[in-house]
């Protein structure tokens, strides 16, 4: 079982939709927060994150309040906790007004920001959708900001220029091709983004690289209804009780037994959403043997019933 594929096929991890924006300096535009972000972009789920690929020009991007980073063609910015932030065609530059909060319509829509003259910066927005509720443990681990310079990148400075190409050529089946390139995107950053941490890093990418933690993460994730011990994840990891303990909890910030429960919970939360599985059978799956034990676990762990909180997630998206 790869760990990080399961996870982003269970919090639902899917690119939203995306947009053209030419901007002419001066120029600025802020984003809303995730939260109030996902009523607009990807209604059924409950976070985006958004991303900005530059393909020609230069402009600056940062969060509110915080340090703006250059990007020049074929740089991508990423801020997976869906915090504020600002687009501008340089350092300080904030005019007000514009925002990039996503247009009714995807690609070949065209946002246009500034008065056109000769300085022209061509951005691609988009919006990534997932489950962060009840666990996402992706989410939690990530920064507020991720910067990869596609001129060290050959591969994603070629993504940049294929989306761009298949957005503006409209063929059959383009709402899907770039909808899969994003997601694609996403996971190649994520992989960047593991190979560069430094060796004392923590956080749930940290532990999936770990030969002991990462082989716990993969036998819990494999088989997640299976009555899972401390003891037997560390016999499968050849570590002892106490090593596996401390490892996880350092890493991944939680004992192995807490973060099963918890993911669990997100497998079974997403079960909900997603089929029309009876509670009972769901409780199978997530390895409980009763509906009652698993009735009161998952209302522990959200606050709702699973019915409950399957009508609240049944409405239109």
């Amino acid at each position: 079982m790869d760990p990080l594929s399961d996870l982003l096929r269970v919090v639902r991890l899917d690119g939203a939709y995306f947009y053209a924006v030419e901007a002419y300096a001066p120029w600025s535009a802020e984003t809303l927060p995730a939260e109030e972000l996902a009523r607009h972009v990807a209604p059924s789920t409950d976070h985006v994150i958004s991303y900005h690929i530059l393909t020609e020009g230069s402009c600056h991007a940062g969060l509110v309040g915080g340090e703006q980073v250059e990007l020049v063609p074929g740089d991508v910015i990423v801020f997976p906790q869906g915090d504020p932030h600002v687009m501008s065609s340089g350092p300080g530059v904030r005019l007000g007004g514009d925002r990039l909060d996503g247009p009714a319509s995807r690609y070949p829509f065209t946002a246009v920001l500034g008065e056109k003259g000769p300085r022209q910066t061509s951005l691609v927005c988009g919006f990534l959708s997932c489950d962060r509720a009840p666990f996402n443990p992706l989410i939690e681990s990530l920064p507020r900001q991720m910067h990869l310079k596609g001129v060290s990148n050959p591969w994603l400075h070629a993504f940049a220029l294929e989306l761009a190409e298949e957005a503006r050529l409209g063929r059959s089946g383009v709402d899907s091709v770039v909808t899969r390139l994003a997601e694609v995107m996403f996971i190649q950053l994520l992989r960047h983004h593991v190979d560069a941490m430094a060796p004392r890093q923590t956080g749930w990418l940290a532990g999936l690289r770990d030969p002991i933690v990462g082989r716990a993460l993969s036998l819990m994730h494999a088989r997640i209804d299976h009555s899972w011990t401390v003891a037997e994840l560390a016999h499968q990891t050849h570590s002892s009780r106490t090593t596996l303990s401390k490892r996880f909890a350092e890493l991944v910030g939680q004992p192995p037994m807490q973060y099963l429960a918890r993911w669990r919970m997100q497998v079974a939360a997403n079960l909900l959403t997603q089929t029309t599985t009876k509670v009972s059978a769901i409780g199978l799956r997530v390895g409980y043997d009763s509906e009652a034990a698993f009735s009161r676990a998952f209302k522990k762990a959200t606050g709702l019933a699973p019915s409950a909180w399957r009508e609240s997630r049944s409405g239109p998206g």
